[in-house]
C-alpha cells in the first residue's frame, strides 16, 4: 500500500519520540513529526484494559487533541499477539475508569471508545486480537488497517452483557446483517472476513502493518490540518441533520476555515506552483 513516490519525511519536523506524557506507561503517546502513535502497552496481558490502561489511554487521547503539532493519530497495540483483548475482567470496573457512583451512574461519554469528539484523522493499525473495548475503539477510527493475523469480536452477549456503543456505531459502517452477525453471535471474525464486510479498509502483512499505517498518515498530513478537521466534523455532524441544516452548517465551517492563515497559504502556494507550508492556524 505504501506510495513509492512519496516525499521523504521532514527531518526538521519537530519530531518527538518515547513520549509517554504526564501519566504512566500502560498506554504510550509518541509523536514523530505530525503523526502521533497511541499504543496499548500491556502486552503481557494482551493489552486488556484495566484501571491503569484506562487512565493512560484517556490521557493519551486528551494529549493528542491538545497537541497542535499532532495532525493524525495511529492507534495500535504493543506486542505480537493482540491489539486489545477488551476489558481486563480481573480488575472489576477499573476498565471503565475512576468515576463516582455505581456502574450505572458513570457518564456515558468518557473515553475515545464511548464518543470523545476527535476531529483529527485517526487510523487503527490492528496487529492481533481485537476484542470488546478494542473493537469499539477501532470502529471509532476513520481508517482500519489490519494485519493478516488480526481477529475481531464483541463477545459480550456470550457473557450475558449487551454491547452498547458497538451496537450504535457498527450498523452505521457496515451492512445490517453483517453488523448483527458481529453483535448477536459474539463470534470471532478474521481479517479477510472483516474486510469483506467493510470493517477493515486494508489488510497488510503483519510485518508491514505499521509502515503502511505510517504511509497513510503521511498522505493525510499533506492536507491542511484545520481544513481536514473541519471536513471531518462536517461529515460527522451532518449525518443526523436534515439537508438544509447540514448545508448551512457546512458553509459556516467553510467560512471559518477560509479565514485561517493556512487557507491564505494554500492559495498562494498554488499560485507560486510550490508545496504549501501548513502551520495549523
Amino acid at each position: 500500500m505504501a506510495d513509492q513516490d512519496q516525499e521523504p519525511r521532514d527531518s526538521n519536523s519537530d519530531a518527538e519520540t518515547d513520549r509517554v506524557g504526564p501519566f504512566g506507561e500502560a498506554a504510550t503517546y509518541e509523536r514523530d513529526g505530525h503523526v502521533a502513535t497511541i499504543t496499548y502497552n500491556r502486552p503481557e496481558a494482551l493489552n486488556a484494559v484495566n484501571r491503569d490502561l484506562r487512565r493512560d489511554l484517556n490521557a493519551a487521547w486528551e494529549m493528542f487533541m491538545a497537541d497542535e503539532e499532532a495532525w493524525v493519530a495511529i492507534l495500535t497495540g504493543a506486542g505480537d499477539r493482540a491489539f486489545c483483548a477488551g476489558a481486563d475482567l480481573t480488575d472489576g470496573g477499573g476498565s471503565a475508569g475512576d468515576f463516582p457512583g455505581t456502574f450505572w451512574e458513570k457518564p456515558t461519554v468518557n473515553s475515545f471508545e464511548s464518543g470523545l469528539e476527535v476531529f483529527k484523522p485517526t487510523i487503527a493499525a490492528v496487529n492481533g486480537h481485537c476484542i470488546g473495548y478494542g473493537l469499539t475503539a477501532v470502529v471509532a477510527c476513520d481508517f482500519v488497517l489490519a494485519s493478516e493475523r488480526a481477529t475481531f469480536a464483541w463477545p459480550e452477549v456470550t457473557l450475558g452483557i449487551p454491547t452498547i456503543v458497538g451496537a450504535i456505531r457498527l450498523p452505521r459502517r457496515i451492512a445490517w446483517a453483517d453488523a448483527m452477525e458481529f453483535l448477536l453471535t459474539g463470534e470471532s471474525v478474521d481479517a479477510e472476513r472483516a474486510a469483506a464486510m467493510g470493517l477493515v479498509w486494508r489488510i497488510s502483512s503483519h510485518d508491514q502493518l505499521m509502515d503502511d499505517a505510517r504511509s497513510l498518515a503521511d498522505r493525510l498530513c499533506h492536507a491542511a490540518p484545520l481544513a481536514a478537521r473541519a471536513t471531518k466534523e462536517v461529515a460527522v455532524r451532518t449525518r443526523s441533520m436534515p439537508w438544509t441544516e447540514a448545508v448551512r452548517f457546512g458553509e459556516t465551517m467553510r467560512l471559518v476555515a477560509a479565514s485561517t492563515d493556512d487557507a491564505t497559504e494554500g492559495i498562494q502556494a498554488r499560485a507560486d506552483r510550490r508545496p504549501p507550508e501548513w502551520q495549523g492556524r
